[in-house]
């Protein structure tokens, strides 16, 4: 009864909503977004493929300047699902729960109490443990890991390893990899460990395997293990996210009726009489980066531009980016081996774009059988991905190929949503979830909503002065250590904010909070790049003497903002154990306003 009549006070006829998120997928692997920011189909690195992502982007609204408030799967994902920066929600890493104070519900728990029926489907990775598991917060939940690959299906993966973080530095101890043959064969060894020889019969099996799809690993970086390019052992149809397709239209195809999954597990499809959410959460481009052989020969003789990196450039890193380089460096590939993983890496997003395609047909299709409006909403990656720029092949820096992507809205309604509109203006991973609240009927100007850290797109959309945001930020906290970036159309800047590796324990959340802010100006680890003429970040001027008082001015703009306007640190093995630090509330007012005399002219 209580579901009952909360939905009567949100809206009678409440969208169908389709959220779609890609891991590692750089916007430049987009014709629409490319034609839109360059005039030209192709990214600066050459050739791309995504007519049916550049069809949808037609039907909706492109945001071109969309960024990640972490460089991070899990924090990026929690943050996109809370709707709240990684410092206000304190999940930073990997494991975080639901039993402290502080939390707030995700966005498809807020929906469930509007009558929505929910469901996710692929990559999950939020790293929020609740009572059920992955279960407590959507009603059906297909996980690629125990639904698909650990049933068989799929294609390669790692099968089981063990990692540490020793000073917040990445180690594998151990790791395994299983690969799922077309014949169904399953073949395991290890693929690497830090102690001892890998036994001989495991060499050979990851040899056989390296032959038989091409594969090119990580070799030149601690975790050697990553597949940056190769040939998928299934075709189009059998692999990982295809399996995730086939699950997501056979809830929808199944609705109101008993099913079974691939696995052969008991189901129930979608309920018809109820609107829907869904999340789809795909796993390509992430590593391994195995296009289909459909894919991949279309790519395969294509010539990009290699981005040039030279080791001289570390001289002007901070030192945390350069433990950033060591841990990610991909600059002493051959360049054979460069331009491999650049195709095959545009191959696999072209893969991706068919399935976006299927996806978005199968809803749409759902949706005109049931008479019901839609919302779709597409988050072009959980954040980016270097392909030699600053000499890497990963994420987690603070530059533009880790933090800033595209977004594309499109809705049934077009008076709600135009078609064919491109929006320049800034935007963050935490405008989706006010934005699906918002749809649904939800008053998100409630005193109960008001730790929504986002803007509802459809707003930034129809009335752009209300969006007022001239920077975006965020922060990561691995890798590298603490470090918070903050990114405007003109000026990026990173910085450390803490003085130290580990994880919040309950003797030292927010413990020696403004250090960053009071410690000798070098310990700060600060990177500022000049966007007007150093669009790809190659000229790090935070120390440059016409540039020291603005890149000052950065440190206490973004430290006042992570550090001060209500940061959250948590101990997650305990149940409420937190602190808040508000020292500098209202710091995160939206605006740049820097002295213009501290602002260098060109």
């Amino acid at each position: 009864m209580l579901v009952y009549f909360i939905k009567l006070n949100a809206q009678s006829n409440q969208p169908n909503i389709l959220w779609i998120i890609t891991d590692d997928h750089r916007a430049d692997a987009l014709e629409c977004y490319n034609q839109a920011t360059t005039g030209k189909s192709e990214s600066n690195l050459g050739y791309v493929s995504s007519p049916n992502i550049d069809r949808l982007a037609a039907e909706g609204v492109l945001f071109t300047h969309a960024y990640c408030n972490s460089p991070m799967c899990t924090p990026s994902r929690s943050s996109m699902q809370s709707g709240r920066y990684p410092f206000r929600s304190g999940h930073y890493k990997f494991k975080s729960h639901q039993k402290a104070d502080h939390v707030k519900p995700t966005v498809s728990q807020s929906l469930r109490e509007y009558g929505y029926g929910t469901a996710v489907f692929g990559k999950t990775g939020w790293g929020i443990k609740g009572d059920k598991g992955d279960l407590s917060f959507y009603d059906y939940t297909i996980s690629f890991g125990r639904d698909i690959n650990h049933a068989g299906l799929g294609d390669i993966f790692t099968s089981g390893g063990k990692y540490e973080f020793p000073d917040g530095i990445f180690e594998v101890i151990y790791s395994d990899e299983t690969v799922i043959y077309p014949n169904g064969e399953k073949v395991s060894y290890r693929k690497q460990q830090r102690d001892g020889e890998i036994p001989l019969k495991d060499q050979q099996l990851k040899a056989k395997v390296e032959e038989d799809f091409d594969i090119l690993r990580a070799y030149t970086r601690p975790n050697q293990g990553l597949i940056l390019g190769g040939v998928n052992p299934h075709p189009m149809g059998k692999t990982l996210d295809s399996h995730v397709v086939t699950e997501f239209k056979n809830y929808l195809k199944n609705q109101d009726k008993a099913f079974k999954t691939l696995a052969g597990k008991n189901a129930e499809g979608a309920k018809s009489g109820q609107p829907l959410m869904v999340n789809i959460g795909f796993t390509w481009p992430h590593t391994p980066v195995l296009p289909p052989k459909e894919f991949r020969d279309q790519f395969k003789k294509k010539k990009y531009n290699i981005p040039e990196f030279s080791t001289d450039e570390l001289s002007n890193f901070p030192p945390q980016l350069v433990t950033l380089y060591n841990e990610c460096k991909a600059d002493q590939l051959t360049d054979k081996e460069k331009l491999q993983a650049i195709q095959d890496y545009y191959a696999f997003c072209a893969y991706g774009d068919a399935l976006i395609g299927e996806s978005v047909k199968a809803f749409k299709e759902y949706c005109s059988t049931n008479n019901q409006e839609y919302l779709i909403i597409f988050t072009v990656g959980d954040h980016g991905w270097h392909l030699g720029e600053q000499g890497i092949m990963a994420k987690f820096g603070p530059w533009k190929q880790s933090v800033q992507d595209a977004a594309i809205v499109v809705s049934s309604d077009k008076a709600k949503i135009p078609t064919g509109k491109v929006v320049d203006d800034i935007i963050e991973f935490v405008d989706f979830t006010p934005t699906m609240l918002a749809a649904a009927g939800i008053n998100i100007q409630q005193d109960k909503y008001a730790y929504l850290d986002g803007y509802d797109l459809q707003e930034v959309i129809s009335n752009p002065t209300k969006n007022n945001r001239e920077y975006a930020v965020g922060e990561v906290n691995v890798v590298c250590g603490h470090r918070a970036y903050i990114r405007g159309k003109d000026f990026a800047f990173s910085m450390r904010t803490r003085d130290r590796w580990d994880v919040a324990t309950s003797e030292n959340v927010n413990k020696d909070i403004m250090w960053a802010l009071t410690c000798e100006r070098p310990k700060a680890d600060m990177a500022l790049y000049d966007l007007r003429n150093d669009p790809l970040e190659m000229n790090n001027l935070a120390n440059d003497k016409d540039y020291i008082k603005l890149a000052d001015w950065f440190r206490n703009k973004l430290g006042n903002i992570v550090l001060g306007d209500r940061r959250v640190e948590c101990d997650w093995t305990k149940p409420n154990s937190y602190a808040i630090s508000n020292f500098a509330g209202g710091a995160d007012n939206k605006k740049l306003d820097i002295p213009k005399e501290i602002i260098p002219q060109l």
